[in-house]
């Protein structure tokens, strides 16, 4: 660590962080569906809706904390959400009605995929510029790590231990290892911080937009549509992989065991997409984002064989491999960094509100009785009406320029 130059130790950070989102990840809470519902004898539509609910809270309240990004140094921002995310962690172990299961969730959702991924995209994204694309590529590569290893893990420890015990674990890993490594990485950085040794003097400058302003702005919703598609489907998958599992029968481990193949297409394309946003940016590679989840939910929809899981999971990977760059880059190439904190907190904000309508829909379709086929077919109509819309309008997504 000691040896290190600064941008690799931002680096390193922002993989830290992004892994240690993944305890509030959907993909990780998901493992714990079929023993808490069990255990508080609820259905997929109540455990549905108490995640959509405490997820909407979260997101709600992201907004405001996730600004002061913008306003607070950065080793005191990032000490505050480890602390938060370690004292969520040891809440969530304790959870015995379905009120705590809320708070829980809440406190998960706001800390773990919330706040963890907007320090490490925004650090990023404000910090690199020359190098942002292969750079947020790096960072993700620790979220997608963590959906390799932790599946397989967390069910087999989930097995071997309660999954209280498993929550406290991680309450633990996170109070020892975190503090350390921020105050490793990050210490020295400021708000103005920029990469070592890629200054890139320019004549023409992209205007700096406020939030206000880009909320007026016509570009960030038809962007918008487009980034928050992967964020519902993929939630709804994640949340409830033990009712596909059910409707295929498939065996309990074969999900899991495809998360791997999901985990290793998401780091393929997250270094691809990093070295093409580099050098085509992001904006012009919008579009792409979802064809692969649109091909997942047809796969969903066309094969039944446990194989085909694999093949599912793996084009749902490329995705979100493209996804988490062009997700974070783009807003900074059209809108500028200086205050990227304050639009992060807002469209990380959505990503969350709109996994919570993803839980929430795919609870109440499943209680109303629709099959995995037609859940499918719904997201399929989604991802196919918002690719057609930014399309149409994929020329008005160019930055402003300022001389």
């Amino acid at each position: 660590m000691i040896n290190l130059t600064l941008n690799k130790k931002v680096i390193f950070f922002g993989f830290i962080f992004t892994f240690f989102s993944s305890f509030g990840q959907s993909f990780f809470l998901g493992l714990f569906n079929a023993p808490i519902r069990n255990e508080l004898d609820i259905s997929h539509g109540q455990f549905g809706t108490i995640y959509a609910s405490s997820t909407i809270c979260s997101s709600l309240l992201l907004i405001w904390v996730g600004k002061k990004i913008d306003d607070y140094n950065l080793l005191y921002y990032a000490l505050f959400v480890v602390l938060l995310l370690a004292l969520s962690s040891l809440l969530f172990s304790f959870i015995n009605s379905i009120y705590f299961l809320a708070l829980g969730i809440f406190l998960m959702r706001f800390s773990g995929q919330g706040l963890m991924s907007h320090t490490a995209a925004t650090t990023i994204s404000r910090f690199f510029e020359k190098s942002r694309g292969k750079a947020l590529s790096a960072i993700w590569f620790g979220l997608s790590t963590a959906e390799f290893i932790l599946p397989i893990f967390i069910t087999y420890l989930i097995f071997l231990y309660s999954w209280r015990s498993v929550w406290q674990g991680i309450a633990i890993l996170i109070t020892i290892l975190l503090p350390v490594i921020i105050y490793k990485c990050i210490s020295t950085i400021k708000l103005d911080s920029r990469e070592e040794d890629t200054i890139n003097k320019k004549k023409d400058i992209i205007k700096d937009w406020t939030r206000l302003e880009v909320i007026k702005d016509f570009k960030f919703y038809i962007v918008s549509l487009n980034m928050l598609a992967g964020p519902w489907i993929i939630t709804g998958i994640f949340i409830y992989q033990s009712f596909i599992t059910e409707a295929k029968s498939w065996s309990s481990f074969a999900i899991p065991k495809a998360f791997m193949i999901y985990s290793i297409t998401s780091i393929l394309s997250l270094i691809l997409s990093g070295f093409l946003v580099d050098k085509f940016t992001s904006r012009k590679l919008i579009p792409i984002i979802n064809i692969p989840l649109l091909l997942s939910m047809i796969t969903l929809i066309v094969f039944q064989h446990e194989l085909s899981a694999f093949i599912f999971l793996g084009l749902i990977g490329i995705s979100n491999g493209l996804a988490n760059v062009l997700g974070s880059s783009t807003w900074a190439e059209i809108y500028g960094v200086k205050y990227i904190g304050s639009i992060k907190a807002l469209t990380t904000a959505l990503m969350v509100f709109s996994t919570a309508f993803g839980t929430a829909l795919f609870g109440i379709l499943i209680d109303h009785g629709f099959t995995i086929e037609n859940i499918a077919l719904v997201s399929v109509a989604y991802i196919a009406t918002s690719l057609i819309l930014l399309l149409l309008f994929r020329k008005k997504l160019e930055p402003v320029m300022l001389k």
